[in-house]
């Protein structure tokens, strides 16, 4: 016996899943729905339902005056005049929505027969009013979200780009018209033949040829470019949005990616979509289900469309019967499905939806939420955060419990305290005290590492003297505290600058020189969590040079001792509309968000780079600091502060001395680029090495290390789970777009001018025409963010 999907939930109540919202739309319906045919499809299980804004009475009139302007257009040969004709108003007639309760919870659909892209004037400008008016009417009812149909084809097809520039253009006013409704361009994913509107066009019903290139290799980013030509005529406006027509045959993962950053509102499903079970119900293919897991754990995930699957509507009073929730049957086998034949569409029975059921069913396989997700990730997706300032500013308690709420950099800390400690002990290194090896925390914030620091002591059983130095006033008072109440005194809290610190006082009875000023010792391993999103953005290189003096010279250990920053080119258009609105508001801020470096948690983003590209990666590195500095180095940043050195480098042309400027630093990176697409800004990683062993060496010699990472295609081997730092974002301003088998040449500077760091950036594409030959085709103008430097 078979059985249909279950509608039953096994699942733990507690367990939280990605929320399905599905809706419906019949492409024959030419009326909007009565109350109780509204209340039958609710009653089968969807949760919103598409309307037509105009009716069959209303084309009949449109298809009227498109043949009389056409008529009239033939008999007038004047030269430099041309046929203009005007839709007049809807009428009562024309149309069967009109304000209800229900009404904002109905989603537009525009006419599908109308063609903003014809080159015949007379049809363009009418299906531009008619796109106009149904526009202004839905807003006035209430409704909120209107479905637009797309270009039936692009400009790789058409051979020119006129009819996308019109369908734009058409776009953009009614966006002015329609103040308080978002447009959803309804878009095939790529141009798979039969994913395309039945309706016929005005063009095409007047004569016009449809041009059919379908014995051609389909080109998968056609449907995307004209997408981008869309928006960018919109100037990503924040009500523009994009409704994905999803194939039977998925594209190249490249594709879904490039989607997947996109403002998607809606994901639809036809019966040619679907595969059918070995009972004869609709499923999806395993590719399919991937794709809706991935594009589910966007924090606006898009809404499911089914198209014409039904149910069938009854005008009586006779409700549908509810959906069968008894049978227990289980999810078929994925090769099973993969097997099976397009789905008939023979399920729109009365009272149940296979398709329907099916998706409940995929939205239970969905993998639960992790603390995690529900606490954190999910809240900051894409969420733009001005860095900190962590020198010139002091935290709140609440900013330093949030870095405190990752385990994984702090175990991370602690394994790398105690591999120094067992070498230090193993290699029998003398101690700066009598009391054992000196520990500086420098900026201990609430003093999470102090207590690693005594963890790792009591670990691996070498005595240890701790000394935890805070600027932040406030911080300090808790650190007494904790000293109090947690560390049971075994901890000396210094508060000052880092850079200000002499060192441990020595205790013992000559802990005064002949001046009475109190005597100095030196650290053995200065631990600090300096580091920023991009490594050394919050001035971790500055900082520790500061300290570095009261370090045990020959001997002494920084954790971190390196740490590189990474870059990679990418497409961001939400975020890219986020700044840009940013931008247009003005305000201080406002006006410098384009040279901004953003924190964020990136996620609905598109690595533009090609992976796997010999010398060429996705993620390339752009400088490296490494601690201790040499003494010769910090020997000539004396001699530059005291006036003994003229500096040389770009701290001192801008008005410094250039004690600074060892710690400016430039790059040229060449990121290779397969598929054309447009490029928002860099997105910038870190990377650390906290400890290296100074003993062991592995079979390839190199040195074991505990690291840290944050870059994607590492982090889960160096620190999973980490989620102490999200990327940094460098935007452009204004979006590049590339042709395929380009290069991106990004060029990337940190300055200084002894008062405080900036970064500088730029991207150039090129692209090689012959063996011999190769053109920039495109650049961005030079970003700086030194109206925003973190201040030293």
């Amino acid at each position: 016996m078979t059985h249909e999907y279950s509608n039953q939930d096994d699942d733990s109540a507690d367990e939280i899943r990605p929320a399905f919202h599905l809706g419906q739309h019949d492409s024959t319906r030419v009326e909007t729905l009565t109350n109780i045919q509204y209340g039958q499809v609710l009653n089968s299980g969807f949760q919103f339902i598409t309307t037509p804004i105009t009716n069959a009475h209303f084309h009949e009139r449109i298809v009227k005056l498109v043949d009389e302007s056409l008529v009239q257009a033939d008999g007038q040969q004047k030269p430099g005049s041309r046929v203009d004709p005007i839709v007049t108003p809807l009428t009562p007639e024309d149309t069967t929505l009109f304000p209800e309760a229900h009404t904002s919870g109905l989603v537009g659909y525009a006419s599908p027969w109308i063609d903003l892209c014809s080159p015949n004037h007379a049809i363009a400008s009418i299906s531009r009013q008619v796109l106009n008016l149904e526009v202004d009417y839905a807003n006035f009812c209430g409704v909120r979200s209107i479905i637009v149909p797309g270009p039936r084809q692009d400009s790789a097809q058409t051979g020119n780009g006129q009819g996308i520039a019109q369908y734009a253009r058409a776009i953009q006013e009614a966006l002015l018209i329609g103040t308080r409704i978002n447009l959803i361009i309804h878009l095939p994913m790529y141009r798979e033949p039969g994913l395309e509107e039945k309706v016929t066009q005005l063009s095409i019903t007047n004569g016009g040829e449809s041009k059919s290139h379908s014995t051609k290799e389909i080109d998968i980013f056609t449907s995307w470019d004209s997408w981008h030509v869309i928006r960018t005529v919109c100037n990503y406006d924040a009500r523009l949005f994009v409704g994905l027509r999803v194939p039977r045959v998925l594209p190249a993962r490249e594709l879904q990616t490039r989607w997947f950053s996109e403002p998607l509102q809606y994901l639809t499903y036809g019966p040619s979509t679907f595969q059918t079970n070995k009972a004869g119900h609709p499923s999806l293919g395993r590719a399919h289900q991937e794709l809706v897991h991935t594009y589910m754990r966007l924090k606006h995930a898009p809404y499911f469309l089914l198209c014409d699957v039904g149910p069938e509507l009854q005008d009586g009073p006779a409700a549908a019967q509810p959906v069968d929730t008894s049978s227990t049957s289980e999810f078929p086998a994925l090769g099973d499905a993969a097997t099976t034949q397009p789905v008939k569409p023979v399920h729109k029975i009365q009272g149940h939806n296979a398709y329907l059921a099916y998706f409940r069913h995929l939205e239970r396989q969905q993998e639960p939420y992790s603390d995690l997700e529900l606490n954190t990730l999910t809240n900051f997706q894409d969420w733009l955060q001005s860095p900190l300032q962590p020198l010139s500013d002091n935290l709140e308690s609440v900013t330093y419990e949030v870095f405190e709420g990752d385990p994984v950099k702090y175990n991370q800390y602690e394994m790398a305290i105690e591999e120094a400690l067992r070498e230090w002990s193993e290699l029998k290194k003398p101690t700066s005290s009598p009391e054992g090896v000196v520990i500086a925390v420098a900026g201990s914030g609430r003093g999470p590492l102090v207590t690693r620091a005594l963890q790792a002591s009591e670990t691996t059983g070498i005595p240890v003297k701790v000394w935890a130095v805070e600027k932040n006033p406030n911080a300090y008072v808790y650190l007494l505290r904790q000293n109090q109440t947690v560390w049971g005194g075994r901890v000396t809290v210094v508060k000052t600058d880092m850079r200000a610190w002499q060192g441990p006082v020595i205790s013992s009875s000559s802990s005064s020189d002949s001046a009475g000023q109190p005597v100095h010792g030196k650290v053995d391993i200065l631990v600090s969590e300096l580091l920023g999103s991009f490594g050394d953005n919050e001035l971790s290189p500055e900082c520790l040079d500061g300290i570095q003096h009261v370090l045990a010279p020959g001997t002494g250990i920084s954790i971190p001792s390196s740490y590189t920053a990474h870059v990679s080119p990418i497409a961001t258009p939400r975020l890219y509309a986020d700044i840009a609105a940013r931008h247009a508001a003005g305000g201080e801020a406002g006006l410098d968000a384009f040279d901004t470096p953003w924190v964020v948690r990136l996620f609905a983003l598109d690595f533009v780079a090609a992976a796997r590209v010999p010398d060429h990666p996705r993620f390339q590195c752009a400088w490296e600091f490494a601690h201790p500095q040499p003494q010769a180095t910090m020997d000539a940043v004396a001699a530059r502060r005291s006036g003994g050195v003229v500096g040389g480098g770009g701290g001192s042309m801008a008005g410094g001395v250039g004690a600074n400027d060892h710690n400016a630093r430039q790059c040229h990176l060449t990121f290779v680029c397969r598929s054309r697409g447009v490029m928002h800004g860099l997105a910038g990683y870190f990377e650390a090495v906290l400890y290296a062993s100074e003993v062991e060496v592995d079979k390839d010699g190199d040195r074991p290390m505990v690291e840290l990472s944050t870059l994607p295609e590492m982090i889960d081997r160096k620190s999973k789970d980490m989620v102490s730092w999200f990327p940094i974002f460098f935007p452009l301003k204004q979006p590049l777009y590339f042709p395929s088998d380009s290069e991106l040449e990004v060029t990337m500077w940190r300055q200084t001018d002894d008062a405080k760091v900036w970064y500088e950036w730029m991207v150039e594409a090129y692209r090689w025409v012959s063996e011999t030959e190769r053109i920039k085709v495109g650049g961005s103008d030079l970003c700086s963010s030194r109206r925003v430097a973190c201040l030293m």
